[in-house]
């Protein structure tokens, strides 16, 4: 007789396979190896990056979050820190086994709120079987553009992140304490980069997200062959995921830099302050952060794993076109986002700044001034709740 599990936990993560089928296979193998369920909801890609941890984590034990939160969660105190002294070696161990600084970018106020489940950052994608090798250097994609062959994601918040990743690689990275978000000769800079981009481009892509553009590409008589700043989707690199197969490789620099600034994304894995269950919330959360889940049953099961065991496996990397190998340089010299408390807010803002500011040609001095004076204002935010 098949003994019943006596604990059940709820999680919450995003509408994508990468985002939800590994939990699915993870959650039945910790059920048959412990008796403890999880079942899994999810939320659509835009509710994950805007929607408040605070009333996710009244609800589930579980919830896949993006490190930018975590200035607001802990002054919320919803989650649970996860470094716990009697689990010091399996923490070090997942620290240790990290990609770029995906660990890191969960840690506040000397706590670690997550422990990193995915890894991404934007890359390169672009169509194997219509363009010979990846494109080097920017200039390049700009004529790419020019001839309707490029797509860039715009809609927020995928407006700012490549305003970010534009900034940080031409050495002058945004600010993450403030007052000014970046000097404004050095914003100007950035958004002429982007200009040069979108000018040309098909008005839609200021209503698309990563998906979006995947799915787009991914049709077999796609006119668009790459993009150039797009967090990258492993999924789309298998074969018979869509029509057609994409690839990825590092982000395209300028004047010869290494592929240094792109912002970073991914996912880590919380637990609610709220849950009934708080131990074995943490102790599944610290086992699927591992390397033999993440290079094993995690990266089977469509997820884009954190851990490094993942990223050097050839069992992991042949399916997907060495998607790991050829975007980790990338990865490793990622920047990290502001996580102050009000910097989602200022996120939300932002993009719909750039967007609506290059959409209109708007002067990029008048951008600059307005992306400056809410990043102020978020801090400000930020010591009035405090």
């Amino acid at each position: 007789m098949v003994k019943l599990p006596m604990i059940k936990l709820r999680g919450m993560t995003w509408s994508h396979p990468r985002g939800y089928d590994p939990m699915i296979a993870c959650s039945k193998q910790w059920r048959e190896q412990t008796g403890v369920e999880i079942s899994w909801e999810k939320r659509s890609l835009q509710d994950f990056e805007t929607f408040p941890v605070e009333e996710l984590a009244a609800q589930y034990d579980l919830i896949v979050i993006d490190h930018p939160h975590v200035g607001q969660i802990t002054r919320e105190d919803c989650l649970l820190p996860l470094d716990d002294a009697a689990h010091v070696q399996e923490i070090a161990a997942i620290a240790a086994g990290t990609v770029g600084r995906s660990y890191p970018s969960y840690n506040w106020q000397g706590r670690q709120w997550a422990f990193p489940l995915d890894a991404a950052t934007q890359v390169q994608a672009y169509r194997p079987d219509r363009l010979s090798a990846p494109v080097k250097d920017l200039a390049e994609f700009v004529a790419l553009a020019n001839e309707g062959r490029a797509i860039l994601p715009m809609r927020p918040p995928h407006s700012l992140m490549t305003f970010i990743s534009l900034a940080a690689h031409l050495g002058t990275p945004c600010s993450v304490e403030g007052p000014d978000f970046i000097a404004k000769a050095d914003g100007e800079a950035v958004l002429d980069w982007m200009a040069r981009l979108v000018s040309r481009m098909d008005i839609s892509c200021y209503e698309m997200d990563p998906i979006a553009v995947f799915d787009l590409m991914a049709q077999a008589d796609s006119p668009y062959v790459v993009s150039p700043f797009i967090y990258g989707y492993v999924n789309y690199s298998f074969a018979g995921f869509r029509p057609a197969r994409i690839a990825f490789a590092d982000m395209p620099v300028i004047d010869g830099r290494p592929p240094n600034g792109s912002a970073l994304g991914g996912t880590g894995i919380a637990v609610s302050a709220r849950t009934q269950a708080p131990e074995e919330a943490k102790a599944f959360a610290r086992w699927i952060a591992g390397g033999p889940v993440q290079a094993g049953i995690y990266a089977s099961g469509n997820g884009q794993p954190g851990h490094a065991d993942a990223w050097v496996s050839d069992a992991v990397n042949t399916p997907a076109l060495d998607f790991y190998r050829n975007t980790r340089a990338t990865l490793e010299g990622a920047y990290v986002r502001p996580r102050h408390d009000g910097y989602m807010a200022f996120q939300s803002d932002a993009s719909e700044v750039i967007s609506d500011g290059l959409r209109t040609a708007t002067r990029h001095t008048v951008l600059i001034d307005k992306l400056n004076r809410r990043f102020a204002q978020s801090f400000e935010a930020s010591e009035r709740l405090g």
